[in-house]
């Protein structure tokens, strides 16, 4: 058993300073006798008021016990680990509300297939520090880079289209994940870039942006997501695909330069083969650490401390206002 802030214990000591130093209250109205009288106090008056101060002074003993924070370190466990960073860059603009990614005979939005396949990939990357950052007009960070990969899942499954605009700030979405990832110790360095158009907005221009992360040494890999049909069945006529503006040759030389891949994905079976192939690009490693979590104590002395505190309320006199109110 150990104590996480023992220096809390020079508490210990404060009630007796206070009433030792503070000034005593002003005294109220007194009766005053023409000769000195000695009240004496009942020996049970005494021993009340003894038995009061030893209860008040193991309630303060036992605040101040919790408030140290005592611990037990729990047996070791194993935390498997790979060393890899990987951030998920996801576009949220406009043109991802577009329904033209098929799962089977089922149409939906682009941004609904990215969300369904990217949260399955993410749980299998347990091991790994995973992020999340969502782009459109402008790139935000919604999860740091993290081991708790359920977390980042769930935090996909809450995104929406249009939350950082209607545009696409490819670059500025690169920049944004470079930093995090390069603020972080040396290790492996990945950027996944699931995007359906052009760069329309932000600071940075993509290809400047890959030149940094390849300096960073961050390894992109770019999707693009959306149909290449040229008609789509609607209800079982045939209507023309919306215009689709994915700037193929700017993504794959963002990848190339980075040493990545560029992926198309125009449905959902392309866009699960493309997570499939970075999964065995970047494979899991098997590496072990073991973690020696404390096992927190401080709730025991601070129920005891608010027990006794509650045995030091004046329940008979708040007994007797209620049955003379009464």
């Amino acid at each position: 058993m150990s104590f996480a802030w023992p220096w809390m214990f020079a508490l210990l000591p404060l009630p007796w300073l206070v009433w030792r130093f503070m000034p005593s209250a002003t005294p109220g109205a007194a009766l005053r006798l023409p000769q000195h009288v000695a009240l004496a106090r009942s020996p049970a008056a005494k021993g009340s008021l003894r038995w009061r101060v030893m209860v008040a002074a193991l309630a303060w003993l036992s605040l101040v016990c919790a408030a140290a924070r005592p611990q037990q370190p729990a047996p070791p466990q194993a935390l498997a680990h790979t060393g890899r960073a990987m951030m998920l860059a996801v576009d949220c603009s406009g043109s991802m509300a577009i329904e033209d990614m098929r799962f089977g005979n089922l149409a939906v939005s682009r941004f609904a297939a990215v969300k369904a396949i990217a949260q399955r990939f993410v749980e299998k990357r347990s091991g790994d520090d995973v992020g999340l950052i969502l782009f459109g007009t402008q790139a935000y960070l919604l999860t740091p880079l993290t081991f708790d990969v359920d977390a980042v899942a769930t935090q996909m499954a809450g995104a929406a289209i249009g939350l950082a605009g209607r545009e696409t700030a490819i670059g500025d979405a690169i920049v944004l994940a470079v930093k995090h990832l390069d603020a972080l110790p040396a290790r492996a360095r990945v950027l996944v870039l699931l995007t359906d158009g052009v760069n329309t907005a932000g600071k940075v221009a993509p290809l400047d942006a890959a030149k940094l992360a390849k300096a960073a040494g961050v390894r992109i890999y770019t999707i693009g997501v959306g149909s290449d049909a040229q008609t789509l069945s609607v209800f079982g006529m045939q209507l023309p695909a919306p215009d689709n503006e994915l700037d193929v040759q700017a993504l794959t030389r963002i990848a190339r330069e980075t040493g990545g891949r560029f992926f198309r994905a125009a449905d959902g079976a392309q866009l699960s083969a493309a997570y499939r192939t970075i999964d065995a690009l970047e494979p899991l490693a098997r590496g072990e650490s073991l973690l020696r979590p404390d096992h927190e104590w401080y709730p025991w002395p601070l129920g005891l401390a608010l027990v006794l505190g509650c045995t030091l309320l004046p329940w008979r006199t708040l007994v007797s206002r209620r049955t003379v109110a009464a």
